[in-house]
């Protein structure tokens, strides 16, 4: 008897509650999985080492963190130490310091290189136009952009071979998506979602990502077992 092929799927993991949710959704809808991470120049590299071990205990077929050095152009909290990290959250309509320009297209493009040699069928991302609206790589429109431009740009795209990004938590809070990662079996103390997080992966409990994932913790009425310094 032959056995049937499983889909294929890039996942992009950060090593934090989103992606390491979307990489448990994407094991369950039974894609087999290769994970990709990323050392940008971000703050916090301890991040990538939660990405390795979220990836091994998915039973992701392969990980790869690719090195892309972002910090050389700077324009982000996240990746140039002169620029304080904010604590009080961006205004209405403002575009968060902590953007990294371009961020989501450079990654999204590298893993649409690797899908297309795997032949792969979707590629996973964890944006989220709740919580982050204010970031504009994690729009639907742009979301739904990159998806035609990998479909035209790519020889698989073009002898037919459709491939589709995947951006399950797109619409839910980050109470939601607590609440979906505790139901899928994630332990969330393994993620890290620190901004600036130290070398042991204590978060600082002050930067907008910590405060979004605390208040997710609290929306969702779940212990949040987060180690903060």
């Amino acid at each position: 008897m032959n056995k049937v092929k499983k889909p294929r799927a890039v996942v992009l993991l950060s090593g934090g509650l989103d992606s390491a949710t979307v990489l448990a959704m994407a094991t369950r809808q039974n894609y087999d999985c290769y994970v990709l991470s990323f050392d940008y120049g971000q703050r916090s590299v301890v991040e990538l080492d939660a990405a390795k071990e979220l990836a091994k205990g998915a039973g992701a077929i392969e990980h790869k963190v690719l090195r892309m050095p972002l910090e050389d152009f700077g324009g982000s909290a996240l990746t140039d130490t002169s620029i304080d990290m904010p604590e009080d959250g961006p205004q209405e309509s403002e575009i968060p310091v902590t953007y990294v320009p371009a961020r989501n297209t450079v990654f999204l493009s590298l893993a649409l290189g690797w899908a297309e040699v795997l032949e792969a069928d979707a590629i996973f991302i964890g944006v989220n136009s709740v919580d982050y609206s204010g970031y504009p790589d994690c729009r639907p429109a742009f979301i739904q952009a990159f998806e035609a431009v990998a479909n035209l740009a790519t020889r698989a795209g073009v002898e037919g071979s459709k491939l589709t990004i995947e951006t399950p938590l797109m619409d839910m809070t980050k109470a939601q998506i607590i609440e979906q990662g505790i139901a899928l079996g994630i332990d969330y103390k393994q993620t890290v979602s620190c901004y600036q997080a130290d070398q042991r992966g204590y978060a600082c409990n002050n930067c907008d990502s910590c405060k979004l994932r605390r208040e997710g913790f609290e929306q969702a009425g779940i212990d949040d077992q987060t180690n903060y310094f």
